[in-house]
């Protein structure tokens, strides 16, 4: 999603926007493949080994359904996050999303130097396929990697986007029973993925070992259970509070905290909202987690609203940069099976610390 370029919560998932009519269509894409055919060939060449998986296997999806018939070796993410729980199955993407845009002509290096993925990736540097505020993956770039498998699963992609990535290869959509984009549990993206790659015990193991660190964390503070808590954001001088259904809205709630499921009623299918100064109340509880990097930070410290907050007043707040030092937030708005782990530890450090 694309949201304000300060607000860096936010600059790795774009709202929900329809894809070009005039992107590139399937003669083009053919023409692009054949063009770079030496290059993609050399690639193909240094393909990485594929992850060991059970095949073939077919995924039911949004869009239908598709089979994989052997363990693929070049495989691109298209969804913001599916790189991440790609790596934590033993394969490395040569293609995938940058989430937190570098200056143009870089490689996304921010995105491969995460504390939770810089040892994943080593010295990998995979293709960009879509830019954070594009309209939509680059169809030709994708093509001329050549992958055997394309994941879209943590992604608004609809059935335009879904059928011309397909023709490129199979391509598996996000989950079957998630109604708005981004709204599937983290658990059920993971497994999901898992199983395109013909891993799904061992990404049901992987969930099971981070559910169980996220009970870890409930049963060391059982307090939490009677505090409301809120995750929320700085987006065009609005507080901007997550949904329960976000990944950060789930994580909050996951080691112990209740949610505000009012938000949920006013945010209308979205994963977040932007508050009116009468809505307010509706982050007036217990325990407030702001991501946002310093430069958001400050603007919400001088935003009289916030600062009259109950929660505010008495230092019941964590403030957690996103992108910047730590980047806990980025942990916490990946929601991933590598990001997860680290931003279970840092939240509930974060409790402590205030």
């Amino acid at each position: 999603m694309l949201l304000h370029r300060t607000v860096r919560t936010y600059s790795w998932r774009r709202l929900a926007a329809v894809l070009s009519a005039a992107t590139l269509g399937v003669g083009l894409l053919a023409g692009c493949g054949s063009g770079s055919a030496d290059q993609a060939d050399k690639k193909s060449d240094n393909a990485p080994a594929a992850a060991a998986g059970t095949f073939p296997v077919t995924v039911e999806h949004a869009f239908g359904s598709t089979k994989i018939g052997k363990a693929p070796r070049r495989v691109v993410s298209v969804g913001y996050t599916d790189d991440q729980a790609i790596l934590a199955l033993g394969t490395k993407p040569v293609g995938m999303v940058d989430q937190y845009p570098n200056p143009p002509g870089t490689t996304p290096d921010i995105n491969t130097r995460w504390p939770w993925v810089k040892d994943k990736w080593g010295d990998i540097k995979p293709e960009v396929v879509m830019t954070n505020g594009d309209s939509g993956p680059n169809y030709e770039k994708i093509a001329a990697l050549r992958p055997d498998l394309i994941t879209a699963v943590y992604s608004e992609i609809d059935q335009a986007a879904y059928d011309k990535l397909s023709k490129i290869a199979p391509t598996v959509g996000r989950t079957k029973a998630e109604k708005e984009p981004f709204s599937a549990p983290w658990q059920n993206n993971a497994v999901h993925i898992a199983k395109a790659l013909g891993q799904e015990a061992k990404g049901a193991e992987l969930v099971k070992g981070i559910q169980e660190k996220l009970d870890a964390a409930k049963k060391a503070h059982p307090e939490f259970a009677n505090r409301t808590a809120v995750a929320l954001s700085w987006y065009k001088d609005s507080v901007a509070p997550f949904t329960t259904t976000d990944v950060r809205g789930r994580l909050v709630t996951g080691i112990g905290f209740k949610g505000q499921t009012e938000i949920d009623k006013i945010a209308d299918g979205k994963f977040y909202t932007t508050l009116s100064p009468e809505r307010m109340d509706l982050v007036d509880v217990d325990r407030i987690f702001v991501i946002a990097d310093k430069a958001d930070q400050e603007s919400l410290k001088k935003f009289e609203l916030f600062t009259n907050l109950s929660a505010v007043k008495n230092g019941k707040v964590s403030y957690l940069l996103d992108s910047e030092g730590p980047a806990v937030g980025a942990a916490m708005s990946q929601g991933t099976l590598l990001s997860l782990p680290y931003a279970i530890d840092e939240l509930v450090k974060s409790v402590g610390r205030v």
